[in-house]
């Protein structure tokens, strides 16, 4: 059974799934899948929806599985787009629309790769494809939903790839074997309002605020390990609200975000942060409240069989060698990395959450050509 990758990222970017809207992509998904023999059960939790597809007996002990997810980013101001958004026009070989590169084109190049695959060369194994509507949102009931279910029915992927973009200029540059643990740190420093002209009956926050931020943006967290860049650190708003001049205000926030290597966890930068809050009250007589959200822990896939394995399909088809990276944000590989092996390979990304987002559309059949034979090479084995 022939599906056209382009054809479908057409028919998914015609859905506007702007997160946590399902917009028909999952059920067009699941139809075509249904048609092609997979078993396919909605796994929707808390409002979202999130749809699981296996090809071949739960039994099997070898599964290869595919995760990526419909979902796209809202649109912006639509005035700003030169095409529609959910249009999927094409001109001068790109294909346009919320979600082409990120990641509609992924999942409709690995969801006919497994179709193509299954009809034509049946596997002795399973194929999986776990496939979230909540990966731009909080992400708490998407493919996090999809593991919990699948521990609970007794479904196992044994090795994963996610479709995410990871190409920063060309098709095959990069692979992700990794990725950084992400934190938010909200501050609020609190203090005793008083009449700017008199600061000696009030206590301002504001000093001991801009020493705390300061302290923990100058602070060094590690130089780098052996395969992630060095922590980051990035104070990202100071906020007070203040409009009056002769007032000194009873409080003031802050909030940061750090992404950090596997040198860390959230746990140890959780300490540090309260620590150094704490020092810097013992100061000024302040009183600060720290609230903390870790959205994922750094990981790391060992390069070896499977990075290998994708290295080889990616080569194949672009001639080009994949560089092993743990760069950028966060992606569903964070829970992923609990079930099984994971790595990401996909698209270029350099339009991904964009006005006039687009994808080259030879590369999405490019695309399904490097899913294809990673399920080849995979089942060979």
């Amino acid at each position: 059974m022939h599906i056209d990758p382009a054809e479908l990222t057409a028919a998914l970017i015609g859905c506007p799934s702007v997160t946590p809207e399902e917009g028909g992509a999952l059920v067009h998904l699941d139809a075509v899948l249904t048609r092609a023999g997979f078993t396919c059960t909605r796994v929707d939790r808390g409002g979202v929806c999130n749809l699981f597809a296996r090809w071949g007996d739960k039994g099997h002990a070898r599964s290869f599985g595919f995760n990526g997810h419909t979902d796209v980013v809202p649109l912006g101001n639509p005035a700003d787009w030169t095409v529609a958004p959910f249009g999927a026009e094409e001109k001068d070989g790109f294909m346009y629309g919320r979600g082409a590169t990120d990641m509609k084109s992924g999942v409709a190049a690995f969801v006919a790769a497994a179709v193509e695959f299954v009809s034509t060369t049946p596997p002795d194994g399973a194929v999986i494809l776990a496939i979230t509507g909540d990966e731009e949102g909080d992400a708490a009931d998407g493919t996090l939903a999809l593991l919990d279910w699948m521990k609970d029915s007794g479904e196992q992927m044994s090795h994963c790839l996610v479709g995410e973009p990871t190409c920063p200029d060309h098709m095959g540059q990069m692979m992700k074997i990794g990725r950084r643990g992400s934190l938010n740190a909200h501050f609020t420093v609190v203090g005793q309002q008083g009449h700017s002209a008199y600061p000696q009956r009030a206590l301002n926050p504001m000093p001991a605020i801009a020493r705390l931020m300061d302290r923990l943006a100058s602070h060094t967290l590690d130089t780098g390990t052996a395969h992630f860049d060095a922590s980051t650190l990035a104070v990202v708003t100071i906020d007070t609200g203040n409009p009056a001049t002769n007032v000194i205000p009873a409080q003031s926030r802050a909030t940061l975000n750090i992404r950090f290597n596997d040198s860390h966890s959230g746990a140890s930068l959780s300490d540090w942060l309260r620590t150094e809050a704490a020092q810097v009250d013992a100061a000024f007589g302040t009183r600060t409240e720290v609230q903390i959200r870790i959205s994922g822990e750094s990981f790391l896939t060992p390069p070896g069989p499977l990075s290998e394995l994708i290295a080889r399909a990616v080569t194949a088809e672009t001639g080009v060698t994949p560089e092993l990276s743990t760069s950028g944000g966060t992606s569903d590989a964070r829970f992923v990395k609990d079930h099984c092996p994971v790595v990401e390979f996909g698209l270029v990304g350099k339009t991904m959450h964009q006005v006039d987002e687009r994808v080259e559309v030879a590369q999405i059949h490019q695309l399904k050509a490097i899913y294809g034979r990673v399920l080849r090479d995979y089942f060979a084995q």
